[in-house]
């Protein structure tokens, strides 16, 4: 038995102005001709299917083609929701895409046994169970209580999440063991886990109070397929539990780190491989660094339609700044996403903060500068900035979802 793990597609992103639909069309025709090459059993998304809760209609036909299109393959697909999706979206058409040989769960499902799915073989055997959990909100899980604590607060929907994944992992082994049959477990989740490497595209999700879940809480099944993190990884220096990534560049600090999908093949019960199989670049985009005559060089040398973000190294204001970088990439196949002046260490002064122009400050960017204003030596003015972090994260976030 095989299986491809991928996540992360976010159908329908715009980078910094610049639609993705020509890399996502380009990277689902490739995963589908993978699937055939590899003989894959089924294909498991874990989460953010979608880059918001409304996506455009094209993103959608993407989605609606590659399902049509894995129908000639008898190929299974199973989708579980992560924090990006609407689960009223996702799950509008849960019940024909069943008749398609894919399984959608958006969200936590009234009757469990409906997040345990059987997947078969060609001859109606079953080769697999797989627990699928998505992306898991506070408000699914547990009764808000009055009272506790953070730290209670957080142990509280620590033990509800692995009580859910518990519950699930239950049933599927029960199910398992009513087939007869020596075939695997495969868990899904879409969330942060402890010490996982992450990128700027990442947009922290903390459930409840909850900012990372920890790989020991999770069930004993045979291969746990993640989402969430962009950059694929081991989880705990285990084989079993991994993120793949997603399998587009989707920040520019992610350049360093190679797109894949996992195959992930079973001898009966038991995990014998995974595999990393990288998924090619079907846009270049690149990060150019020094003063300007350094820059200017390093344009000259490029080919290619490339995105490109440039980060200028001088102690000089330079109101004319933005001209002369586009004058550098006149009549070139290039695009300048992203232009910022090098940060320094430490602000001194908002003086230096009106030298910047918005354009080249992300929100964050500007409650980092304010901050670094204020003195944050004591463990409780520490523990304030980090929650004022937090809750305009949750905020720019909210806006993003709901313009």
């Amino acid at each position: 038995m095989k299986i491809l793990h991928t996540s992360d597609w976010h159908l329908g992103q715009y980078f910094l102005g610049k639609s993705r639909q020509n890399e996502h069309k380009q990277f689902l025709d490739w995963l589908l001709v993978c699937a055939c090459e590899n003989q894959v059993g089924a294909i498991i998304v874990a989460g953010d299917i979608f880059d918001t809760g409304s996506p455009p209609s094209y993103a959608r036909e993407l989605y609606n083609q590659f399902i049509e299109d894995l129908q000639a393959t008898k190929i299974k697909l199973v989708v579980v929701g992560g924090n990006h999706d609407s689960v009223a979206t996702l799950g509008e058409s849960k019940g024909l895409l069943k008749l398609l040989n894919t399984f959608v769960i958006p969200g936590v499902m009234a009757n469990p046994d409906e997040q345990v799915i059987t997947l078969t073989d060609k001859n109606k055997q079953p080769v697999a169970m797989i627990c699928a959990v998505p992306f898991l909100r506070a408000r699914d899980l547990q009764f808000s209580q009055a009272g506790l604590s953070g730290q209670q607060k957080q142990a509280s929907l620590q033990q509800a999440i692995s009580e859910h994944y518990q519950q699930i992992y239950d049933l599927a082994k029960a199910q398992r063991q009513v087939t007869g049959k020596k075939i695997p477990i495969i868990a899904t989740g879409h969330l942060a886990t402890v010490g996982a490497k992450t990128s700027d595209s990442v947009r922290d999700i903390y459930i409840g109070t909850l900012e990372s879940f920890s790989s020991n809480n999770f069930p004993p099944a045979e291969y746990i397929a993640l989402g969430h993190i962009h950059r694929a990884q081991k989880v705990g220096k285990t084989e079993h539990i991994r993120y793949c990534g997603s399998p587009i560049t989707l920040s520019f600090d992610e350049l360093n780190s190679a797109k894949k999908v996992l195959l992930v093949e079973f001898n009966e019960d038991k995990l014998q491989e995974v595999k990393e199989l990288e998924v090619p670049c079907f846009q270049q985009l690149k990060q150019i660094k020094g003063d300007l005559a350094e820059i200017e060089k390093q344009l000259s040398e490029l080919k290619g339609n490339i995105w490109l973000d440039i980060e200028v190294s001088t102690e000089d204001y330079l109101g004319d700044l933005h001209q002369r970088i586009e004058g550098m990439v006149t009549d070139k196949p290039l695009e300048v996403l992203k232009l910022r002046r090098k940060k320094q260490q430490k602000l001194k002064s908002l003086e230096q903060v009106e030298k910047e122009t918005l354009q080249e400050l992300t929100p964050l960017d500007v409650l980092t500068q304010r901050l670094a204003e204020e003195e944050w030596d004591s463990k409780e003015q520490k523990k304030l900035k980090k929650h004022i972090t937090k809750a305009f994260n949750s905020i720019v976030e909210d806006l993003h979802e709901n313009p």
